[in-house]
């Protein structure tokens, strides 16, 4: 094969004195990954939970209908299935006992490029959703925020969290105290908006300056405007195999962690996929600033198998950030995804995955919720 487009693993560390950075690039060619998404299977594993976006993606057609749920949430797409130990259910498993509701918004404006035409046999209705929550046995109000509660663990667990004191705080150093990194690095964003979605659009990118490494870039930028010090990893771990990620994204965060042990936040941030039938659903909230993807955390627990036994203090964290969010952006966030998963989140007690959008999104969508993510969790660690 020729040459092809190449991706880079680059780890950026910012020192509040001094404002040094240092930079690291490592090269490798990357020219089979335009064929995963150009309806080759045959380079990507099919794993559960991940068939759907990447038959979406792939412009085969149309994903299987949920049979829950009006509305299939979390499909594993962004947050890899259990396909390695520990064994983790997919997103879409999750019982739905008091589903979120949700208000059509219309159509965001302002995005860099219009909906191009695209042929019917390839169209997807598109839907602009924001997400809302009431009190249930499975919502858990906590004061401004809900927590969706998909375990065997009482409410009273959620609500103990929520009172719990903070397992950690930043201190006055020059050190970094944030990591933020990618698992699934390659998961992207449609470039137009509108009432339809272009099946045959990859959703996986190894541009950096198009895939999740750009949102992370943007919540990097705002905690160095706070002065806190920050770690941002782009490395691909989900390229060019998906088997594999979070071994491989696990060996990243403990390298880091060992060089910086000052660092007490790790963010993993990714993308996700709302498919239903035929419909794909982008989550978005608008604002004066403009119109943002919704968010959602991931907040783990341990089933007895996981060797997890920080899991409550990362849930108190996950409320407060959630808290603070909703505070600074009211209806930015959907429910904490409080569920028995692990995402490497056993190895500190501020480890979070959060889900910026979907891939029914657009990158300007996803950036402007970067700002925002970056900007509540500076607040959250300097108050």
């Amino acid at each position: 094969m020729g040459q092809g487009r190449h991706f880079h693993s680059r780890v950026i560390v910012w020192r509040r004195t001094g404002g040094r950075r240092r930079e690291t690039v490592n090269w490798m060619p990357a020219a089979v990954f335009a064929a995963v998404f150009c309806g080759t299977s045959l380079l990507l594993p099919r794993l559960p939970g991940f068939d759907e976006a990447l038959t979406l993606a792939a412009g085969v057609g149309a994903a299987p209908a949920e049979s829950a749920a009006p509305l299939a949430e979390e499909t594993g797409a962004s947050s890899e299935p259990a396909a390695e130990p520990p064994q983790e259910p997919a997103e879409s498993a999750a019982p739905e006992s008091a589903p979120e509701s949700s208000a059509e918004s219309a159509a965001p404006e302002g995005e860099p490029e219009p909906e191009p035409a695209i042929a019917p046999e390839n169209q997807a209705v598109l839907v602009h959703k924001t997400y809302t929550a009431s009190p249930s046995d499975v919502y858990v109000q906590v004061g401004n925020a809900f927590v969706k509660n998909v375990t065997d663990y009482d409410n009273a667990v959620v609500l103990e969290a929520e009172a719990a004191d903070p397992a950690f705080a930043i201190t006055d150093t020059a050190e970094p105290q944030v990591l933020i990194m990618h698992t699934h690095t390659t998961e992207s964003y449609m470039p137009f908006t509108g009432d339809v979605y272009d099946t045959t659009w990859p959703s996986r990118s190894t541009d950096n300056a198009e895939n999740m490494a750009a949102v992370g870039d943007v919540i990097t930028q705002e905690l160095e405007k706070a002065g806190i010090g920050v770690i941002h990893d782009v490395t691909q771990h989900d390229y060019p195999s998906y088997n594999g990620s979070y071994d491989r994204s696990a060996e990243t965060v403990q390298n880091i962690l060992a060089a910086y042990p000052s660092i007490k936040v790790v963010l993993d941030i990714h993308r996700d996929a709302i498919i239903s039938g035929d419909t794909v659903t982008a989550p978005v909230v608008t604002s004066d600033e403009g119109t943002a993807a919704q968010v959602m955390i991931i907040s783990g627990c341990d089933d007895g198998t996981m060797d997890y036994p920080n899991w409550r203090q990362n849930l108190a964290f996950a409320i407060d950030l959630q808290q603070q969010m909703e505070s600074d952006h009211p209806g930015f966030t959907r429910p904490v995804l409080f569920d028995y998963r692990f995402y490497n989140q056993n190895l500190t007690s501020g480890s979070l995955l959060i889900e910026v959008g979907g891939h029914g999104n657009t990158l300007a969508q996803a950036k402007l919720a970067g700002k925002w993510i970056g900007e509540s969790l500076a607040n959250l660690l300097k108050g």
